[in-house]
C-alpha cells in the first residue's frame, strides 16, 4: 500500500481499508564472513551473500551487503533475500544495535524486490536516519520477492518470520552488530511489524529484541471478505484492486484446497496471474480500470475461505511481552484512523496498551510526521533493559487511546460495528 494511490471518499475508503542529496560513497570497513554458524537450513542460515552495489548505499553507509537466507514461510523452510546497511565509524560497545526495516507495498513480483532495486524512494531518507542515528538496518524483501514462488501477501506470520530472521542473517555476515535489535515498519512492514512483535522473543530467543513501531498498520481485513463479491461497491481506492489482488494470489498459493480460481471471473483469474510475473508498474497498468467486483464471480462469504483468512490475515491484539508503539495518520485514506482506533481499541480489551500516536498526516507522510516519536521511543527501549520498571520504560503518558477520550471512541466504533472481540 502506497501513499499515493488513494480513493477520495472517505466512507467507501473505511470500507475498502477493511479489505485491503547523492548517496555517501565509503569503502566497506568490513567483509562479508560469517561470525555464527546456524545449522544448514535453520531460520536465518544465510545461504549467499555478497557486497551491495554502492548505487543502493543510503547515506552514512559504512559496509553494506545484499543477502540471501532461510526463513520460515507457510509451507516451511525457504529463501529469503534482503539488504544489510552497516553504518560508517567505529560501532559502540557491544556491536551496532539493529533496526529491522519492514517496508511498505512495492510490487508483487521479484523485479520489485528491494535488493533488486535499493530502497524504495518514498522511505529511503527515513531508512537512512536510522544509520545517522547509530543502527544498523536489517532490510528483507519478504518471502517470494527475490525468490522462487508467489508472495504470502499480508500473511503476518510469514512476514515476521521474514524480519526476525534478516536480523541473524545480519548478524552472520558482519560482526559487528549486536544481538539487541527492534523492527519499524509503514503500512504492510506496519503490519509485519506488528505481527514480527508478537513473534520475536519465541521464535529467536537467542536475540535481544527490544520493541517495536509500527505505522499505517492494515487491519480488520478479514472482517469485510463476507462483503467481497460481484456486488462489491465499485468506486474506493485508487489501489485497492492491486491489493486484493495480491492477497488473493498469496491466499491461492498457501491454500490450493479452497479452489480460489473457482470465485474468480475471467479478467481477475488474469490479474492473480500476473501479479506475482509482472513488474509493479506494468502490472498497475493491468488494473487500473478493474473493480474488486468485477474480479469476483461470487461471494467470498464461505466458511472455508474466511477462516483461512482470518488466520492469514488477522492481527494479534494479545500476547505482546516488549514495548509497541502504534503511529497513524488522521489524513490517511489508504488505512483510515477509524480502522486503527479498533485495532487498539481491540487490543486495550485485550490488555494490550501500545503506544498510540496519531498525527495530521496521510499515509506516508504520517511515517515522517512521527519519525521523532518513533526515534525517542526506540531509544528508550534500547535503554530500559526487558523486565525494567514499568513507569520508566512503558507507554508515554497521553500516548494510548485514552488519550483520544477511550469512552467516546469506543462508542464511536460500537456504533458503526468496527468494535469486534477479536
Amino acid at each position: 500500500m502506497t501513499g499515493n494511490r488513494i480513493g477520495r471518499r472517505i466512507v467507501t475508503t473505511i470500507a475498502c481499508a477493511l479489505l485491503a542529496g547523492a548517496p555517501q560513497i565509503l569503502t566497506p570497513t568490513a567483509q562479508a564472513v560469517p561470525v555464527v554458524t546456524p545449522t544448514l537450513g535453520a531460520p536465518g542460515a544465510v545461504l549467499e551473500s555478497a557486497p551491495l552495489p554502492q548505487s543502493f548505499w543510503l547515506p552514512g553507509t559504512g559496509a553494506a551487503y545484499r543477502i540471501t537466507y532461510e526463513t520460515t514461510g507457510p509451507s516451511g523452510r525457504t529463501p529469503c533475500t534482503g539488504m544489510v546497511f552497516v553504518p560508517a565509524g567505529s560501532p559502540p560497545p557491544g556491536g551496532w544495535p539493529v533496526i529491522a526495516w519492514a517496508h511498505g507495498t512495492i510490487g508483487d513480483s521479484d523485479a520489485d524486490a528491494p535488493s533488486r532495486n535499493g530502497v524504495d524512494s518514498a522511505s529511503s531518507s527515513y531508512v537512512a536516519n536510522w544509520l545517522s542515528r547509530g543502527y544498523a538496518v536489517a532490510a528483507t524483501d519478504y518471502i517470494g520477492l527475490g525468490t522462487p514462488g508467489v508472495p504470502p501477501y499480508l500473511d503476518g506470520k510469514a512476514a515476521a518470520h521474514s524480519v526476525i530472521d534478516s536480523v541473524r542473517a545480519a548478524r552472520a555476515v558482519d560482526g559487528r552488530l549486536s544481538p539487541a535489535w527492534a523492527v519499524v515498519g509503514l503500512s504492510e512492514g506496519g503490519q509485519a511489524s506488528v505481527f514480527t512483535a508478537h513473534a520475536a522473543t519465541e521464535y529467536a530467543p537467542e536475540l535481544d529484541y527490544r520493541g517495536a513501531v509500527a505505522t499505517g498498520v492494515p487491519s480488520n481485513i478479514e472482517t469485510i471478505a463476507p462483503l467481497a463479491g460481484p456486488n462489491f461497491p465499485p468506486q474506493g481506492l485508487a489501489g485497492l484492486t492491486n491489493f486484493m489482488t495480491f492477497v488473493i494470489a498469496g491466499l491461492r498459493d498457501t491454500h490450493p484446497e479452497l479452489d480460489v480460481n473457482s470465485y474468480l471471473t475471467p479478467i481477475g483469474r488474469t490479474l492473480v496471474d500476473a501479479a506475482p510475473e509482472m513488474p509493479y508498474p506494468q502490472f498497475a497498468q493491468l488494473a487500473a480500470n478493474v473493480s474488486v467486483a468485477q474480479m469476483l464471480s461470487r461471494s467470498l462469504d464461505d466458511p472455508a475461505v474466511l477462516a483461512a483468512l482470518r488466520d492469514y490475515l488477522q492481527v494479534p491484539t494479545y500476547g505482546y511481552d516488549r514495548p509497541l508503539m502504534i503511529q497513524q495518520g488522521t489524513e490517511d485514506l489508504t488505512v483510515p484512523l477509524p480502522l486503527t482506533l479498533k485495532l487498539v481499541a481491540n487490543m486495550n480489551l485485550a490488555g494490550t496498551f501500545p503506544e498510540f500516536k496519531v498525527y495530521p498526516a496521510d499515509h506516508i507522510g504520517s511515517m515522517y510526521a512521527g519519525e521523532a516519536d518513533a526515534a525517542a521511543f526506540v531509544d528508550k527501549v534500547f535503554r530500559c533493559e526487558p523486565g525494567s520498571d514499568e513507569r520508566a520504560c512503558g507507554p508515554d503518558s497521553g500516548g494510548s487511546l485514552a488519550s483520544l477520550g477511550s469512552a467516546g471512541s469506543l462508542q464511536l466504533l460500537g456504533s458503526l460495528g468496527l468494535l469486534g472481540s477479536n
